[in-house]
């Protein structure tokens, strides 16, 4: 018999990246599992977990201001049970522990597997803490997918053995480590059995997967697309975030022959000074990532790019920034993210000299933010009068209108008579900033 304190609803609230939205879905599963149920819209839930990121500037604050919010002004009794869970757990768990009493359980991104068993634990009482980072063993002791979205996420790969000067993740994540080839097989057919017509494959470095195939050939992560093309049901593949050193010939010519690996690609480069680049310890130059996104636009002419930025790195002067405009200008990308830098403790960037002024960031971000912005819109103009296949992902706003992304994975919304998962041809009317409008055409063959 369960406790009556036991929760009975639950809302996890996931930040950062894509891979905290698959381990939220993932802990989702397990609270299942036990029973306990989302809480309805509006509704204050027995049990809140805090899927944290630590990669931005003052997260560590942003979790105790979410605690806070949680518990103010209630007693008790009514206040909910808390768990911190993600990256923030990972490297402050203690002192989260320490500083918060609110908190019932502290667990890291490679322990939450045993959130069942603390929760049982916190039931009783006792505060519980896991950031114990055994390699790959929390997969295989989570709930079958039974129910997904259209558009999923598979995690294939964790950890980052890349040390960037001014990255946490080998520390918060772990080394590079990859999951098995049929584990990953497995999984994809049942997120298609239980509703998933994309599947994004997710690492902290993605394109450094490897493995066995069922022949025992060792395959790359191409190995691996070509494979779940093969899967019936699975219309389209993606992948995300890759690093320019584990690109290699096999996954560029995957982009030319599998119809399902979508048009799009995420690469982050991060600055366009090379003195930058190395001092940030990455292992490319401004020069040879744009050779390397020739290859994989000969490859895929159609390629939408996407990538990443940090501006204001220690010592980054303006004549550095303005080399990173230069490579922006240079790309056109169809979509990006950029961000100041922030400090985070136990880096090696966060000690260096020449740390840059805040309004000199601000002024830098605003100047790149401005010239993304503007190749964005220039890429989604470009799409207008192109019919293409949009997988319908949501209802918009309005009443009859519906959401999807294209296969340059851009946001477009349309009217018509459809449904949540479907496959249509839509033609792209009217291109804005951020997404597009288009016209119902057809549905797509299954």
């Amino acid at each position: 018999m369960k406790p009556t304190n036991s929760p009975k609803t639950y809302r996890v609230k996931s930040f950062g990246c894509q891979m905290n939205v698959y381990d939220g879905e993932r802990m989702a599963e397990m609270l299942g599992e036990r029973g306990i149920v989302p809480a309805p819209e509006g509704e204050d839930a027995d049990l809140v977990v805090l899927n944290t990121c630590h990669i931005r500037e003052k997260a560590a604050e942003k979790v105790y201001s979410d605690i806070g919010r949680l518990t103010k002004g209630k007693t008790q009794d009514k206040a909910p049970m808390i768990a911190v869970a993600g990256c923030v757990a990972q490297a402050e768990g203690e002192e989260i522990m320490a500083r918060a009493p609110a908190v019932s359980m502290v667990v890291g991104p490679q322990a939450y597997h045993r959130l069942p068993e603390m929760l049982d634990r916190a039931v009783q009482g006792e505060r519980a803490t896991d950031t114990d980072m055994p390699a790959i063993a929390k997969f295989a002791a989570l709930p079958e997918r039974k129910r997904t979205n259209p558009a999923s996420f598979l995690t294939v790969q964790e950890g980052c053995d890349k040390f960037c000067t001014y990255c946490v993740v080998p520390y918060t994540r772990g080394a590079e480590i990859s999951r098995p080839y049929g584990d990953l097989v497995t999984e994809a057919r049942k997120l298609v059995d239980a509703g998933a017509k994309e599947i994004t494959l997710l690492g902290q470095n993605v394109s450094a997967w490897s493995g066995e195939d069922d022949k025992g050939h060792t395959v790359g992560l191409a190995g691996l697309i070509r494979d779940l093309a093969k899967v019936d049901g699975l219309a389209r593949i993606r992948y995300t975030t890759s690093h320019p050193a584990d690109m290699d010939d096999d996954l560029i010519a995957a982009h030319g022959e599998i119809d399902k690996l979508m048009p799009f690609l995420h690469l982050p480069v991060q600055a366009g000074s090379d003195r930058v680049l190395k001092a940030m310890n990455r292992s490319h130059t401004a020069e040879s990532y744009l050779r390397l996104l020739e290859r994989f636009r000969a490859a895929r002419p159609d390629l939408a790019l996407s990538g990443d930025f940090i501006v204001g790195f220690p010592g980054e002067t303006d004549a550095e920034f303005e080399e990173t405009l230069m490579l922006v200008d240079a790309v056109g990308y169809a979509q990006a993210f950029s961000f100041k830098y922030s400090p985070r403790p136990g880096t090696p960037a966060a000690s260096m000299e020449g740390q840059v002024a805040k309004e000199v960031m601000d002024d830098r971000l605003q100047r790149l933010q401005a010239a993304l912005n503007r190749d964005q819109w220039a890429f989604n103009r470009a799409t207008e009068g192109r019919t293409c296949e949009v997988l319908v992902e949501r209802k918009g706003k309005h009443p009859g209108q519906w959401l999807g992304k294209t296969p340059w994975l851009q946001s477009a919304w349309f009217e018509g008579d459809v449904g949540i998962g479907d496959l249509v041809q839509v033609e792209l009317v009217e291109a804005g900033p951020n997404s597009l409008a288009g016209r119902l055409r057809e549905r797509v063959a299954a």
